[in-house]
């Protein structure tokens, strides 16, 4: 089945989409080919682990009911700095829409509609 993600790093958001079986390994040369980074130079993390290259993605809970089209789930990306440092996992939170004005408000339904108000002839 498939599976859905989103690759943050930073302020960066990759869509991605991929089996279950598929393994991390594979997953990050999807990221390389959009970041062009060596999947030796990434680490990809669900919440604060680590994920292991040799695991299929359904090894490491991404399965096709937490990881839906309408709801993917999140997989953190670090680069390699220099020669052997990997940065530290940085995701930067989305910002939060402002509130929505009066006028765009769902009405009660206990008013009715001006055509609901018309008698019929």
């Amino acid at each position: 089945m498939d599976v859905f993600l989103m690759v943050r790093r930073k302020k960066t958001t990759i869509f991605t989409d991929a089996k279950e079986n598929t393994t991390v390994y594979e997953l990050k040369k999807i990221v390389e080919g959009i970041t062009k980074k060596a999947p030796e130079d990434q680490r990809l993390y669900k919440e604060e682990l680590i994920l292991e290259d040799t695991k299929t993605l359904g090894d490491c809970g991404f399965t096709s009911s937490t990881a839906r089209a309408q709801a993917p789930a999140t997989v953190g990306l670090a680069f390699k700095e220099g020669d052997e440092e990997f940065e530290a996992l940085e995701v930067t939170p989305y910002s939060n829409p402002p509130e929505l004005p009066d006028v765009m408000k769902p009405q009660e339904s206990s008013t009715a509609t001006a055509a609901e108000q018309q008698p019929v002839s």
